[in-house]
């Protein structure tokens, strides 16, 4: 049988002048004029588009699919056998009842539970798998009204993040007739429970304004409480958990402002500061009091000031928590006695509780060289318990109750791995790269027990370096199935994110955003001169913004990777950051910069993006992902890039696109449809060092 073609896009002259300078695009008619129809109903995408897609995924499942469904299938049983299938989560209590969700043996999607406060009989209040069908499910979450008797939640039926709000009875398990289309995920209740407050997407797929929903009447009738006029700030929706206030965060990536509503009024929004350019800040009360984490005045890592809820403006701030360089504040949580606020030193992060009657401080941490943390107060303001999660690349996750007034901490859960699981087996460690401008950058590290460093072994080295997002160390049930096969599993903690700072930030975006591209690379040249890896026996995997990373990683050091798995690719920077039309281009320019406004930007984003940047040149294999109804990646970007890479790049390495026709940015929806994409990559990374065939290490 003859070897299968790769398909050949065609090429259609397209030119773009900006500031005088003339790109030519031949791909760009593989951009839908009609995307936003498209986000809503996949149908309509224009029939050469869809052939062209469909054709890359014909030739991606019989190059490479078919040929390695074994080791695919090998990998899911693996993953899914690390899974306790029929697991539940940990009641939490709200009044009268304790809330909960349920994974059943089998089924892809929660079960959510509500028992009597002191146990007992449980009741089904929503099964997903029912609601989800044959299709795919995209869940936006729940929320149950003060008094107990409504439940709130939400559905994506397309991958498009267009939500459905829908209300059920409680007492007599229907919904309403209330139903509220075009929302951004979930909504919010007033304390009468009576109504909620949502935020709703305009035709670009930006959430743009707040409503307020009487329980009874018709979307049509419901009130705009907050309209955002500025298409660069996007609008969120919350609740402090006092349950006081109803809050409304108007922001970009640098750039935040907080309203207020009294929930139990439903008034008018009041404005807590006025925004300012690169001013961030978020809100949390007590008794009248606002506890605000923010930047203001030179707090690059962020400080925390308290003001009156009646005169809550920047002249009345108080300094409660002083900026300290180095320590970054991420989150701040205030419960009646404690403010409870999470930091990352060092790279790692801690709890501090704060006894606001007496102003004492305790610091919660944990030894190992690497790990991950987090914190949870569920419904209840009137509480001294707040709840700890943990985990490390070896450990699995354990949950604990921490009595703040006695200092008990009592561990509820620890992560079940059915198929066996010994820490023991395994080691991970924190090392540091030392990047061209001389700054060390962090790179956890997990293998199994008994590793040399010869130089031989596989590395899967990921990365993301973007909005600030830290990569957390955690433990991964997936990444076993690497590691067991002799690989080492790296992650770049590159800036871009926040790991060391603020700062780190900073220095990884806008003019410095080819600092995250060289603190990658020096990350694999680390491991290759410390002998972990060795040249061509890495395989590099990031997705979004980090699929950005991927492409300008090959385009810079092509000859360092055995393989590229680049997940949803932002590799078409630059002809996004020029359409305004689209969800995320405004609200990213502080990000990335504006290249229509200005003409340093336009140059500086042409000398990296990756899709601008293909040259002939011989990359080494490469397989993008892509989500036909992905609003924040579309589609187009990763289609655009592998049309271009086909038709320039020397060399027969493999090049696949495989677009997921029914999915957008998150892929599968299903846990189990989830883990069969995650096999896929992974056979991949073994094919791409060749080990397709190795069983892994008991």
């Amino acid at each position: 049988m003859s070897k299968p073609l790769p398909p050949t896009a065609a090429v259609k002259p397209h030119s773009d002048t900006r500031h005088g300078i003339a790109r030519q695009d031949p791909y760009n008619w593989l951009r839908a004029h009609n995307w936003q129809e498209v986000m809503r109903n996949p149908d309509v995408l224009d029939a050469e588009i869809r052939n062209y897609l469909e054709a890359e995924n014909n030739y991606f499942e019989a190059e490479f699919g078919a040929p390695h469904a074994g080791l695919q299938e090998e990998i899911y049983k693996e993953i899914r056998g690390r899974i306790k299938e029929d697991d539940s989560g940990i009641p939490t209590p709200d009044g009268d009842y304790a809330y909960f969700s349920k994974m059943l043996e089998g089924k892809q999607y929660p079960q959510l539970i509500r028992t009597p406060r002191g146990g007992g009989a449980e009741t089904v209040l929503l099964d997903c798998n029912v609601e989800a069908g044959d299709g795919y499910f995209g869940f936006g979450g729940a929320a149950h009204d003060p008094q107990h008797r409504y439940l709130l939640w939400s559905c994506d039926r397309k991958g498009s993040e267009y939500y459905t709000i829908f209300v059920r009875d409680l007492k007599t398990g229907k919904e309403l007739d209330d139903q509220i289309e075009r929302a951004n995920g979930g909504g919010v209740w007033a304390s009468d429970s009576k109504s909620f407050y949502y935020t709703e997407l305009d035709d670009n797929h930006r959430p743009y304004r707040v409503l307020r929903h009487v329980i009874g009447t018709p979307q049509s009738e419901d009130s705009v409480v907050y309209e955002e006029k500025d298409s660069g700030f996007f609008v969120g929706v919350g609740k402090t958990l006092s349950d006081n206030y109803i809050t409304i965060n108007a922001h970009d990536h640098q750039t935040s402002e907080v309203w207020l509503i009294d929930a139990k009024t439903n008034g008018a929004p009041f404005v807590v500061a006025p925004r300012e350019t690169g001013h961030e800040y978020d809100v949390d009360e007590r008794q009248g009091e606002l506890f605000i984490r923010t930047n203001h005045g030179g707090a690059e890592d962020f400080k925390i000031v308290t003001a009156p809820v009646t005169a809550p403006g920047i002249t009345n701030w108080t300094e409660l928590v002083p900026h300290r360089d180095g320590t970054l504040v991420l989150d701040v949580v205030v419960i009646i006695n404690h403010m409870i606020r999470l930091e990352r030193f060092e790279g790692l992060p801690r709890l501090i509780v704060r006894h606001l009657g007496t102003g004492h401080e305790e610091t919660i941490r944990f030894d190992e060289e690497a790990y991950a943390l987090g914190m949870s107060v569920g419904y209840e303001f009137d509480t001294n318990t707040i709840r700890l999660s943990y985990s490390s690349p070896t450990t699995p996750s354990r949950v604990y109750d921490l009595n703040l007034e006695t200092g008990a901490r009592v561990l509820l859960k620890e992560q079940q791995v059915p198929s066996g699981h010994n820490p023991d087996d395994y080691e991970t460690k924190r090392l540091f790269a030392t990047a061209p401008d001389g700054e060390r950058v962090p790179v956890t590290l997990l293998y199994r027990k008994g590793f040399e460093t010869d130089g031989k072994a596989p590395c899967l080295l990921y990365g993301y370096g973007a909005y600030g997002m830290s990569m957390p160390a955690g433990f991964s049930i997936a990444a076993l199935s690497l590691v067991d096969r002799g690989f080492v599993y790296a992650t770049a903690h590159i800036r871009g994110g926040m790991e060391k700072g603020y700062r780190w930030y900073k220095q990884g975006r806008h003019q410095h955003k080819a600092n995250t591209f060289t603190d990658f690379i020096a990350a694999g040249e680390m491991l290759i001169a410390e002998k972990y890896t060795a040249e061509k026996r890495i395989v590099a995997l990031g997705g979004s913004a980090g699929g950005m990373l991927m492409g300008a990683i090959a385009n810079l050091r092509p000859d360092m990777f055995a393989g590229i798995i680049a997940q949803v690719p932002f590799v078409d920077v630059l002809n996004t950051m020029l359409d305004d039309t689209l969800p995320l281009t405004p609200p990213e320019w502080p990000e990335w910069g504006n290249p229509l406004a200005s003409p340093e930007d336009y140059a500086l984003i042409a000398s990296y993006s990756p899709y601008d940047n293909v040259t002939a040149q011989d990359y080494p294999p490469i397989f993008a992902l892509a989500g036909l109804t992905d609003p924040r990646v579309t589609y187009w970007e990763p289609a655009k890039w592998v049309a271009k890479l086909r038709a320039t790049k020397t060399g027969d390495a493999a090049l696949f696109l495989k677009t997921n026709m029914g999915a957008g940015h998150g892929g599968a929806s299903g846990r189990f449809d989830r883990l069969k994409e995650t096999a896929l990559t992974y056979s991949f990374a073994l094919w791409a060092v060749g080990l397709a065939k190795t069983k892994p290490d008991q």
